[in-house]
C-alpha cells in the first residue's frame, strides 16, 4: 500500500508520465516543463519564478542527457536559493518506455518505484508537511470555488478563465485543473476569493 506524502514545494518534472508517477506518491503542485518547450515559454518561466518565491521548487528530471540539460538550464534561470534538486539513482534494473539510445535509455521518473521517488525527495530535503505537526496549508480552493466564481464549468467560463489568467500574469494555456493547482500554490483560499469578489 502506497502512503501519499504531502510536499510543500512545487515539484518540476519533464512530462505528463513523470507527473503521473510522482502524483501517485505525493500530494503536491506538480508542473511539467514539456521537455525543452519550457525554454521558449516565457510565461511558464515567469510562473516557475513566482512559485519558487512563494513555495520553493524541487526539480526532478530524468538522469539522462536531456534531463540534466533541462535541470542545468533551469538552474541558471531561477534563483538557486529557492530551488532544490532531486536526483534519481541509475535505475538500470527497471524496464523503460524510452526507445531512444540516449544514455542507454536509462529508466526515468516515470519508471521509478514509489520508494525511489520518495528517497530522491528526502535526499533533496523536501518539506514533508505530514512531518511538521499536521497540515500547514490553509484551506485550499476547490473546483467548486472556481465554478462558483464563474471560471470553470459554466457558460463563458473559458473566456473568464483566460481573462483571469491574464490579470494574474499566468500562462494562458493552463487547463482548469492546472489553474487550480497554481492558484493553490500562490494564494490562500481567502486571498483568492477576496480578489475575485473585489475584482471580477
Amino acid at each position: 500500500m502506497i502512503v501519499i506524502r504531502r510536499v510543500r514545494e512545487v515539484i518540476v518534472v519533464e512530462g505528463r508520465y513523470d507527473k503521473n508517477a510522482v502524483s501517485q506518491v505525493v500530494e503536491a503542485t506538480i508542473i511539467e516543463t514539456s521537455g525543452f518547450g519550457v525554454f521558449s515559454d516565457a510565461g511558464k518561466i515567469a510562473l516557475l519564478r513566482r512559485l519558487a518565491e512563494k513555495r520553493g521548487l524541487i526539480i526532478l528530471t530524468d538522469s539522462d542527457k536531456a534531463g540534466f540539460f533541462i535541470r542545468g538550464r533551469l538552474r541558471g534561470m531561477l534563483d538557486g536559493n529557492m530551488v532544490k534538486h532531486a536526483y534519481l539513482p541509475d535505475l538500470t534494473d527497471l524496464p523503460t518506455r524510452k526507445t531512444t539510445p540516449d544514455n542507454k535509455s536509462k529508466p526515468g521518473v516515470e519508471d521509478a518505484r514509489p520508494d525511489v521517488i520518495i528517497m530522491a525527495l528526502e535526499r533533496a530535503r523536501a518539506t514533508f508537511e505530514d512531518e511538521t505537526g499536521g497540515d500547514t496549508r490553509p484551506d485550499e480552493l476547490t473546483k467548486i470555488d472556481l465554478f462558483d466564481a464563474g471560471i470553470s464549468g459554466g457558460a463563458g467560463s473559458a473566456q473568464k478563465r483566460r481573462d483571469l489568467m491574464k490579470r494574474l500574469s499566468l500562462p494562458e494555456r493552463l487547463s482548469a485543473n492546472s489553474l487550480l493547482d497554481v492558484l493553490n500554490a500562490l494564494y490562500t483560499r481567502d486571498e483568492f476569493l477576496s480578489y475575485i469578489n473585489g475584482g471580477c
